[in-house]
């Protein structure tokens, strides 16, 4: 692939030209507040594991509208006291996984909690949780499933479970409750930004590369899925393209990014064509706390991959370090 986005001055100051919907916050207060009224506790439940240094506890907790979501929570064995959680979101297609299989903040020394994603989880890493949705048609994905509205969209239930899953941490005696940091990548780096936005007391952010963000420039300019997921279906009803972006507008990470306010070290890769560069971009200049970010330049939506997990493990000890 070549360098196919904005020049590199433009690319770091682009900022969405996409207009905030009037009830914005009120959408979001509302759909939360209604999550929470569902006051099921979470359930942590040991796992077993071919591990020896971390015990894992297969987790269930209310997600949008009380539904169940599964998690992980991995803790090191050798711990004195609380500590802080790093919740980590997958990115799209992708589950929760084996419960081995994903343990490196345990392994630097935090609580780690690992949120399934309902409905998907069948792509590349397994799944165990369910999408309860209202039937409408879409295109195969999630991506257009329930967009013409959006009460009914999927991303409304998916945002919930990411706020919701920093509540279950915070409900596990081993985790310090002042002490939550989300992270993710691709799609897990879009629900890290919509936690940070969107939920209480969030510490730090690491959206790796992340998804949904600037999502109508997104959606003209690159011919990866899962962005094609929308333009394929806007080729057969094309009557419903005024709809379908309104509803986008609700999910559009560089209008909610300005909610935020924790740090934030946030990935890009610069010939990423499945989260264009300029998308990612202007999720960080309407982004409202401190961030920084790290290009790679040579990259797709890899990114920087193992590289950047030693920048943001780094990078969150030096931030706990100063707290």
């Amino acid at each position: 692939m070549a360098l196919f986005d904005l020049p590199p001055d433009q690319l770091r100051a682009h900022t969405t030209d996409t207009v905030e919907p009037a009830d914005l916050d009120e959408f979001w207060q509302r759909t939360l507040e209604q999550a929470r009224a569902a006051d099921q506790a979470p359930t942590f439940v040991a796992a077993a594991t071919p591990l020896r240094l971390i015990e894992t506890f297969d987790v269930t907790f209310p997600g949008f509208a009380g539904q169940p979501i599964r998690g992980w929570l991995h803790l090191p064995l050798d711990r004195t006291g609380p500590l802080p959680c790093v919740v980590q979101y997958i990115g799209y297609g992708g589950g929760r996984g084996l419960a081995h299989q994903n343990v490196l903040w345990a392994m630097a020394g935090y609580a780690h909690l690992v949120m399934d994603t309902r409905g998907q989880g069948s792509a590349w890493s397994a799944g165990d949780t369910p999408d309860v949705h209202d039937g409408s048609l879409s295109y195969p994905g999630v991506m257009t499933r329930g967009v013409l509205d959006p009460e009914s969209y999927y991303y409304r239930r998916l945002f919930t479970d990411a706020v919701r899953a920093g509540d279950a941490a915070r409900a596990h005696p081993a985790v310090g409750p002042a002490r939550v940091a989300v992270a993710g990548g691709s799609q897990g780096g879009a629900l890290a930004l919509a936690a940070a936005a969107l939920a209480d007391g969030v510490i730090a952010a690491m959206p790796d590369v992340p998804f949904l963000c600037d999502i109508a420039r997104a959606v003209r300019i690159t011919d990866d899925f899962p962005y094609q997921e929308i333009v394929r279906y806007l080729k057969v009803h094309r009557d419903q393209y005024e709809q379908v972006f309104e509803t986008l507008r609700y999910f559009d990470l560089a209008l909610l990014a300005r909610r935020a306010t924790a740090p934030a070290l946030v990935s890009v890769a610069l010939m990423d064509l499945t989260c264009p560069p300029s998308t990612v971009y202007a999720a960080v200049n309407s982004y409202g706390g401190p961030t920084e970010v790290r290009e790679y330049p040579f990259n797709n939506h890899e990114g920087g991959e193992k590289f950047h997990e030693v920048v943001q493990v780094d990078w969150l000890r030096a931030l706990l370090a100063d707290s």
